[in-house]
């Protein structure tokens, strides 16, 4: 099996082959195994794209035929599935409101499957207005296809020369600060509580490289205004809750448990209000380039009925619309039966007809909102980095409300009951969103290398496949090891799994009636004055500024560890991207500037990859403290200190030398290259 696009330049070129695919599921395994039980244990996950696409370029070397273009159907597969592990953020809410024991594995397939499958299919119409259509950054699909470009030699041998050796550097670095860091040698994380007046606050940062390459991709706009939400959130709303009676109690002294305890119950319901207004504005903003897309995936099934799909463009060549069409609306029966099977217990049973098909109809519509919103997250910041459990956050309310409106004043089991149907409801619109908010990202890729887009949504689909029927058993292998906390007998090595936790608390508010409203309430008020805000900067400065509100919304909703280093990286880059408009070659200069802060998140992924198996490994062997397996020495009194001046160097040291690198390239490099898909 191998199927094969035609280049720009005329020639055939192998994209979507049977050696590609079974490289990518084989990847899929290992990369999704890591996923599910890093963020299980530590409450994060890693990308995989990028590590993806290293390793295929690797096995695919041995292959003379290889081209570019099959690495990334590679890494199209691997990182679809690994995204898709972020399911590990709802479903285990039915193991902690005590519904499930286990992860039944063919409903659980069903799950992951059809909402990963659906999240496939609103991406198509989604990639000509999100990708095609529009400036966004897409950070990680940028770095990734730099990654593909540098390791098929695209471009001018001189650039091709200096750029893998900037990229192979900062990988290098990236790396190393990793790995030192998981030996306690430095830290990767540094944070403080204080006081303020009667009440407290803190600053924390992951010191992560890779954060400040996505920074240094995603522009000093986006960087900006996530610092405005997090100078919200830490600067007033988690000062005001620390002087709360009932959070002081529940601290009992711990300053640290009370800030964080703010943060987590009050300021992110304040960020998830944001998040919301924000989306509903974002997703108004992109109805026209979405309807623009519907239109361009007609025209382009007319052109194919009409015999001339051969002369279409190769950006116009996605999976026909009526297929698409035909596709989500079928997988409503399935939807549908799930949903049924799933609701057999009082007071669901009762009423069984309107609840499935009101949640039917919340599916298709919520699925195509939150498709649009996470799709144009991930092109904002990345997927890595975009708040998928606000969105998750923002469905499982909706689905709480209906499910609330249709059973008033049940308690007990049925209210338990109604929670679970809200989470399984959640579950598959959290598959349609987790696929979403990576799909367009790999989209981005494949632009920039010229792939074929029905191949690359084949591959997509493929993906969603492997990872459904992979997710379910580690899951079910975790639960038994180890349980999770919050759940009927949970054991003292119990995983926290922390989004799936905030995610079920949301659903029993919602149902139980102790939900507070105005947390949320007060969200929307600030993402209505974000909107505003950045309206009026855009109009007033010709477009030349703006302040995304889906990033303050971000800012205020995601940790510091989390997010305070990208703007920093986009201030750093910023200056840089100044720095090299004054060059000899301004588009080389900028060109090795990214190839720089790819490494960055290249040299952290792949290392994230090793070290999810290393604590893996170590959990397996019976270690009572998995996550510090690598740990060399016992934790210092300044290490702190000693990390930030190491971090702060390598980075300036990175800069120094890529503008050095940069500052010497001959003018005539800004030539045009040739087309990507020539390259084999």
């Amino acid at each position: 099996m191998a199927s094969r696009a035609e280049g720009s330049a005329g020639g055939i070129v192998k994209e979507l082959t049977l050696r590609g695919i079974i490289l990518g599921a084989l990847i899929t395994v290992l990369f999704t195994a890591a996923n599910v039980y890093l963020g299980l244990k530590i409450g994060i996950t890693f990308a995989t794209s990028i590590p993806a696409a290293v390793i295929s370029m690797a096995v695919l070397k041995a292959f003379r035929d290889s081209t570019i273009q099959e690495n990334n159907i590679v890494q199209t597969i691997a990182s679809a599935a690994g995204t898709l592990s972020a399911i590990i953020f709802v479903l285990p809410g039915l193991i902690m409101v005590g519904w499930w024991t286990g992860f039944p594995y063919w409903l659980s397939v069903a799950v992951i499957g059809i909402g990963g499958i659906l999240g496939v299919m609103y991406s198509v119409p989604l990639r000509r207005a999100l990708v095609t259509g529009t400036d966004l950054p897409y950070p990680e699909g940028v770095a990734a296809a730099e990654v593909l470009k540098v390791g098929a030699g695209v471009g001018g041998a001189e650039e091709n020369r200096r750029g893998l050796v900037l990229i192979g550097g900062s990988t290098i670095v990236a790396a190393l600060y990793f790995l030192l860091a998981k030996t306690r040698l430095l830290t990767d994380a540094a944070a403080k509580t204080f006081r303020v007046g009667s009440g407290a606050s803190g600053i924390s940062a992951s010191l992560s490289m890779a954060l400040i390459g996505v920074g240094h991709l995603v522009g000093l706009a986006v960087g900006l205004a996530m610092v405005v939400g997090m100078v919200i959130s830490w600067v007033f709303i988690v000062p005001h809750w620390t002087q709360d009676p009932g959070l002081i109690a529940q601290a009992a002294g711990d300053l640290d448990k009370l800030v964080s305890t703010a943060f987590r119950m009050k300021a992110r319901m304040v960020g998830a209000g944001t998040i919301g207004v924000a989306a509903i504005w974002t997703l108004l903003r992109i109805i026209g380039p979405i309807v623009a897309g519907i239109r361009g995936a007609l025209a382009a099934n007319r052109e194919r009925k009409a015999g001339r799909g051969a002369e279409l463009p190769l950006t116009e060549r996605d999976i026909p619309i009526g297929i698409v069409t035909a596709t989500i609306l079928l997988s409503m029966i399935p939807v549908g039966l799930l949903l049924y099977a799933f609701g057999n217990t009082a007071p669901i049973a009762e009423a069984p007809g309107v609840t499935i098909a009101i949640s039917i109809v919340y599916t298709l519509i919520a699925g195509v909102v939150i498709a649009a919103v996470c799709g144009y997250m991930a092109g904002l910041i990345g997927a890595s980095n975009s708040p998928i459990s606000g969105v998750g956050i923002l469905s499982v309310l909706g689905i709480a409300l209906i499910l609330a409106a249709l059973f008033p004043g049940v308690s007990g089991d049925q209210t338990k009951a109604l929670v679970a149907f809200a989470l399984f409801v959640t579950a598959i619109i959290f598959g349609i969103a987790t696929i979403s908010n990576n799909n367009l990202q790999d989209l981005k890729t494949g632009q920039l290398v010229e792939a074929t887009p029905w191949r690359q949504q084949v591959a997509l689909v493929l993906g969603v496949v492997f990872g459904a029927l992979v997710i379910p058993p580690i899951l079910d292998l975790l639960n038994t090891a180890f349980t999770f906390q919050g759940a009927p007998g949970a054991k003292a090595t119990a995983l926290a799994a922390p989004q799936a936790a905030i995610i079920s608390t949301i659903a029993q508010g919602v149902l139980g009636g102790s939900l507070d409203w105005g947390l949320i309430g007060e969200g929307a008020v600030i993402g209505v004055v974000a909107v505003i805000i950045d309206e009026v900067l855009k109009a007033t400065s010709g477009k030349r500024l703006h302040l995304p509100p889906l990033a303050i919304g971000m800012g205020i909703y995601l940790p510091l560890e989390a997010d305070l280093l990208i703007p920093v990286g986009a201030v750093l880059g910023w200056f840089y991207n100044r720095w090299a408009v004054t060059a000899r070659s301004p588009a080389f200069a900028e060109r090795m500037g990214v190839l720089m802060a790819t490494g960055l998140i290249v040299g952290e992924s792949l290392m994230g990859v090793v070290y999810a198996f290393a604590v893996a490994g170590a959990e397996k062997a019976g270690s009572n403290d998995s996550a510090n397996v690598l740990a060399l020495v016992e934790p210092y009194s300044s290490v702190i200190v000693v990390s930030l001046v190491v971090f702060a160097i390598a980075i300036a040291a990175l800069y120094l030398w890529t503008k050095g690198r940069a500052s010497v390239a001959p003018a005539f490099d800004d030539a045009p290259t040739p087309s990507e898909a020539t390259y084999h």
